[in-house]
């Protein structure tokens, strides 16, 4: 049987430690000898191939630089590897994979990220079944030999999500992570479970790869008794181009007149504004209640039912791809990666 040809792209995080039985200290993981920590992967049906990123870090530590270099690294070796798991730490992951689902368009192969909340040499981690899995994931073929998973995810404790649909909820469970607007992507158990109907298959034409980012949008969540002078300061960011605002519930907000004026005069600057929600399920509404019409009046962009991690990085992607206004506002509206339900 031919051998699937993956490549583990190790950048860092929880998952890239043991511990040292000398000093009793948790050092990190030399990750070519991968199969010393997990012998189990002489039993996978892949031949595995690690690449570590220059500076490994913590993911608290990540930056859009780092996201373009993921990207690159899956370019330089797209045609040479059947699949790819991305190793990456929990806290910044669901912003890191949602990056580079836009930073890729029609990509063919599965690009998976995962991590573990016990380091790799301890010995209760999720490492090894995270990994193990995940390799499992991206060899996996339909009935035709196609990838059965060609889009960007996250593997989790026996869950696979849509990286950009999900978010880190929890610190201390294995199953760190949640996607509760879009359904499972797969699910591990005796057998591994596609939900075929779920996963995005890729058009004809090339796969094409981005590598410019714009970073100078920010994240702001109004909250009861949010005054005029927070706002504007806000606003008056140099550079800024556009910010996400998370509302309360179906997309609503204060009636007190400053702030209509604000979000007035933050628009007239040129400044987006995209409204999404704080509620972990459901979606921006702009109209169902008096108090988000003026969202609509004014051309808030709805977030429908994003993530504010994917909101995030694809007004980024965006603002660093497009030119004009309009395309970036009408693209924002559209699913472009499966994103957002429209």
């Amino acid at each position: 049987m031919v051998k699937n040809k993956i490549l583990i792209i190790y950048t860092g995080g929880t998952i890239g430690s043991f511990l040292d039985p000398e000093t009793e200290t948790l050092r990190p993981v030399n990750f070519e000898k991968l199969v010393d920590f997990i012998p189990e992967l002489h039993q996978v049906n892949a031949d595995v191939t690690v690449y570590t990123l220059d500076e490994p870090k913590d993911s608290s530590n990540m930056l859009p630089a780092d996201w373009i270099k993921i990207v690159d690294a899956i370019k330089k070796e797209y045609e040479n590897f059947d699949g790819f798991v991305v190793l990456h730490g929990t806290d910044t992951m669901a912003y890191s994979s949602s990056a580079v689902s836009f930073l890729i368009e029609n990509l063919k192969k599965p690009v998976i990220f995962t991590g573990s909340q016990i380091p790799l040499g301890l010995i209760r981690t999720d490492a090894k079944e995270n990994i193990i899995t995940a390799i499992e994931i991206a060899c996996a073929k339909t009935s035709d030999g196609l990838p059965r998973v060609p889009e960007v995810s996250i593997y989790f404790e026996f869950k696979l999500y849509r990286a950009n649909r999900t978010f880190k909820f929890s610190t201390s469970q294995f199953n760190a992570y949640m996607s509760p607007n879009y359904s499972l992507l797969a699910e591990a158990g005796v057998n591994i479970e596609y939900m075929d109907h779920s996963i995005r298959r890729p058009e004809k034409g090339e796969t094409n790869f981005f590598k410019v980012l714009d970073p100078n949008v920010v994240i702001f969540k109004i909250f009861p008794g949010i005054t005029q002078n927070v706002l504007e300061s806000m606003s008056n960011i140099p550079s800024i181009k556009a910010i996400v605002l998370e509302t309360f519930g179906a997309g609503n907000a204060t009636l007190e007149p400053f702030f209509f004026n604000w979000m007035k005069a933050t628009l007239e600057k040129g400044i987006l504004i995209v409204n999404i929600t704080q509620c972990i399920q459901g979606m921006v509404e702009q109209g169902k209640y008096e108090t988000g019409a003026s969202f609509k009046k004014l051309g808030v962009l709805s977030g429908a039912d994003m993530t504010c991690e994917a909101a995030l990085t694809k007004l980024m992607f965006l603002l660093g791809n497009e030119t004009d206004v309009e395309i970036v506002k009408t693209r924002f509206l559209q699913s472009i990666r499966g994103e957002r339900t429209v």
